[in-house]
Parts: C-alpha cells; sequence; structure tokens
C-alpha cells in the first residue's frame, strides 16, 4: 500500500534540489556516472603524470600514487553531496575539484611521498580541467539541447 507522502515525492525531490533544480540531470544514477567520470578523470591525471616522468604503469605504483587524490576526491564527493546536482560545476565540481587536490597533498605529505609548490600548481590545473572541464562541456551540451528543444518547429 502506497503512502500519502508518495504523491509529494516530486515537490520534495525538486525542493531538495532534485528534479527541475538546474544544472540538468540529477538523482541517483547521474550522480553514479558522474563518481564514475570522475575517478577516471582522476586516474588519467595518474596516469598522464607517472608516464611524463618515466615512473611506468606498474599496477602497485599507479595505485600508491592514485590512493591520496581517489580518496580526496571521495571526501568530495560526500561533503558537497553532488547526487542533488551532480552535474554542477558548483558546488559539486568545485568542491571535488578542491577536495582531491588539497586532501590529495595532504595524503601524500603524510605518506611521505611530498608535494612540492610546482606538483601542487600542476595538479590544481589538470584536476581542475579534468573535474570541472567534462561538467562545462556536459553544461554546453545541455544548455544546446535546450535551445534546439524550444525553438519552433518547422514542417
Amino acid at each position: 500500500m502506497r503512502h500519502s507522502a508518495d504523491s509529494t515525492a516530486p515537490a520534495t525531490a525538486a525542493a531538495a534540489g532534485g528534479a527541475g533544480a538546474g544544472a540538468g540531470t540529477t538523482g541517483t544514477a547521474a550522480a553514479v556516472i558522474a563518481l564514475a567520470i570522475d575517478t577516471v578523470m582522476v586516474a588519467a591525471f595518474v596516469i598522464i603524470g607517472r608516464s611524463a616522468h618515466h615512473a611506468g604503469g606498474e599496477l602497485a605504483g599507479l595505485a600508491s600514487t592514485a590512493w591520496p587524490f581517489l580518496t580526496g576526491m571521495a571526501v568530495g564527493e560526500a561533503v558537497t553531496f553532488p547526487a542533488r546536482r551532480p552535474l554542477a560545476v558548483v558546488p559539486a565540481g568545485v568542491g571535488i575539484w578542491l577536495s582531491t587536490v588539497a586532501l590529495g597533498m595532504a595524503l601524500r605529505v603524510i605518506a611521505g611521498q611530498g608535494a612540492n609548490l610546482a606538483f601542487i600548481g600542476v595538479a590544481l590545473a589538470f584536476l581542475g580541467l579534468f573535474l570541472l572541464g567534462w561538467r562545462l562541456v556536459a553544461a554546453a551540451a545541455r544548455y544546446s539541447r535546450k535551445g534546439r528543444n524550444s525553438s519552433p518547429k518547422m514542417t
């Protein structure tokens, strides 16, 4: 038997930043997709960085380099709660980006991996490009699609 609260679910979702709250796609499926894309972007950063420094691609080395950033990303995902607006550049994208870099660097220092100023700058730039860039592309695609859908149809 359904409860009467079920009839208010769409209004509640919109009020909580769900459907119709802007920045396009919302909900659990979009949040899972965003998490997967963010994870791929952090992994790409690690792989590119390791290959640029001739560190090799062995699994243990990749994991050793990736875990601080993936941990920082996970905290950013939890803190910004992107399930409300997972594709939004602000707050989800910016919060995840800054958390990934700040906590990733702090964890690298704690683990004895180091974090010099140049590396922090490179990480800010590349992870900003990767974690915010795909969200900006998604926003542009949504905007473009919205514009096409609202134009009059010629028959």
